[in-house]
């Protein structure tokens, strides 16, 4: 039988959320779509928010809910079915009443972010909208907060990020742990899948896959243009014609032994393409992420939590949080302002997007860190943003401290990255800048012409007296190529 485990695991593995390499992209095809995939690529750095009723806790986001042996799915009560009471009992205690988005929105929008995404419902199946499909639910006579002039947060929310031009994007968990019809309370729920055998009961993964098409059009109907919908929980997919024959395959080697047949994983098909198809009837030109699922509903990809090692030409966006996790924490410990400038530096560079994470409190507000880097950041990016918006990266990004990216125009952008304790010197070296003849170099927020020279197949820059005796040591400087007619 070790064949069959060996089969096993290769199965599981194919049908894993993890992913520490991108998929093979499969070009959009609807023009509408297109062009608003093009306009989002110009934006370059986004806002995610993981907002819920765990925050009252202070823990991970929904995972204590999955009864599986890894470490973000950690409680502190050992007696699981208690602690499930009283997590769904949060919904009674929840009440933001410092709730203010208008003030993110300010903050995210001197960040220099230009779009944002919005957890309207994790997999916990708390909803954070006012769902008609569901009681579980922010806008719940039973949640104290139903009564805020602003109970529907997610539409307050969309509200004045829309007053600051940004491109809007709606996340939904495709698994609801709360919802009869994926966890059916009949069994018990070993882990994060569906719980019943969909092939024996059919009709109540349909009920399922009508209710997840029906939220969807709750949010494409109410809560004005949507941009991204943005869909979490990858496991949660139809198996390719290989992986049901391999099933098949291992299933009758089970049966000729004795055993009972498997059924996980089993074929978790939410008719994506027929959701999508009717959510750009509303939203026209709507980008569908499908996280994880290769294939034409994956409109752009989303490294989690790493940027990758190289150059993609496919859109992607690495979604990172500010903290060390995605939902709110007490105490702790955020990314420097400095870290958060490098990654964009470094994403934009392999042309991608930076969707960065914040997870506001309980009461409704972001923690004073998160004000102050956003302060400093929007600092950086009010001098330097004409690098980062509307280019592409470079197949040649850079290496240690250089990074580039490529303007409309053809011009390049060099930016130097200057490490926590590196002092400015009085020259720096590009190593993969090429200057082209008639063409000269410029530094942003310098209005001085520059000393450079060619040497040895590198370009090397004096930097001016004001820049080299500043007091304090910038993020990172950015040279720019400007090309004369």
């Amino acid at each position: 039988m070790k064949y069959i485990g060996i089969f096993f695991f290769f199965l599981l593995s194919l049908t894993s959320e993890a992913q520490t390499k991108l998929n093979k992209y499969y070009p959009v095809e609807d023009k509408a779509v297109q062009q608003k995939l093009d306009d989002w690529r110009t934006l370059k750095f986004g806002l995610f928010m993981h907002w819920g009723t765990y925050s009252q806790w202070g823990i991970v986001e929904s995972w204590a809910l999955c009864a599986e042996d890894e470490p973000w799915c950690r409680r502190e009560n050992p007696d699981y079915e208690a602690f499930k009471r009283d997590y769904v009992a949060l919904k009674k205690t929840f009440n933001p009443t410092q709730f203010n988005p208008e003030k993110w929105a300010e903050a995210a929008n001197k960040a220099g972010m230009k779009y944002m995404v919005f957890t309207t419902k994790h997999h916990d199946g708390f909803n954070m909208f006012d769902t008609q499909l569901s009681d579980y639910k922010i806008t719940s006579e039973e949640c104290p907060f139903h009564t805020h002039p602003k109970a529907d947060v997610t539409k307050v929310i969309f509200d004045e990020f829309r007053k600051k031009d940004f491109m809007i994007g709606a996340y939904l968990s495709k698994p609801d742990w709360h919802n009869e019809n994926f966890w059916w309370p009949n069994f018990a729920t070993p882990d994060r899948n569906v719980n019943y055998s969909i092939e024996k009961y059919p009709e109540r993964w349909q009920a399922y896959v009508d209710f997840f098409h029906g939220q969807v059009d709750e949010l494409m109907t109410n809560y004005g243009q949507v941009d991204i919908l943005w869909m979490d929980g990858g496991w949660v997919r139809p198996l390719t014609k290989g992986q049901k024959k391999l099933i098949n395959f291992i299933n009758g080697l089970f049966l000729k032994s004795g055993y009972t047949q498997l059924n996980i994983p089993q074929d978790q098909d939410l008719q994506i393409s027929e959701m999508a198809r009717k959510a750009r009837e509303k939203q026209p030109g709507l980008i569908v992420v499908d996280r994880h699922i290769e294939g034409p509903n994956e409109n752009y990809l989303t490294p989690e939590q790493f940027i990758p090692d190289r150059y993609f030409e496919e859109p992607w966006e690495s979604c990172i949080t500010l903290s060390g996790s995605w939902s709110y924490t007490p105490n702790d410990v955020y990314k420097s302002s400095r870290e958060v400038i490098h990654m964009l530096c470094d994403v934009v560079s392999k042309n991608g997007s930076l969707l960065l994470n914040v997870g506001p409190s309980p009461e409704g507000t972001w923690p004073a860190e998160v004000y102050h880097r956003f302060e400093e950041i929007g600092e950086w990016m009010s001098v330097n943003s004409q690098a980062i918006y509307h280019t592409t990266g470079r197949k040649k990004f850079g290496q240690g401290n250089e990074r580039y990216t490529v303007n409309k125009d053809g011009s390049v952008n060099a930016f130097y990255l200057f490490g926590e304790d590196e002092k400015i010197p009085n020259h720096i070296v590009f190593n993969d800048l090429k200057i082209k003849k008639g063409s000269n170099l410029s530094l942003l927020g310098y209005d001085g012409k520059l000393n450079w020279n060619k040497k040895g197949g590198t370009i090397n820059v004096e930097l001016p007296k004001e820049v080299v005796n500043s007091k304090k040591v910038p993020f990172a400087l950015v040279f720019t190529t400007k090309i004369k007619n």
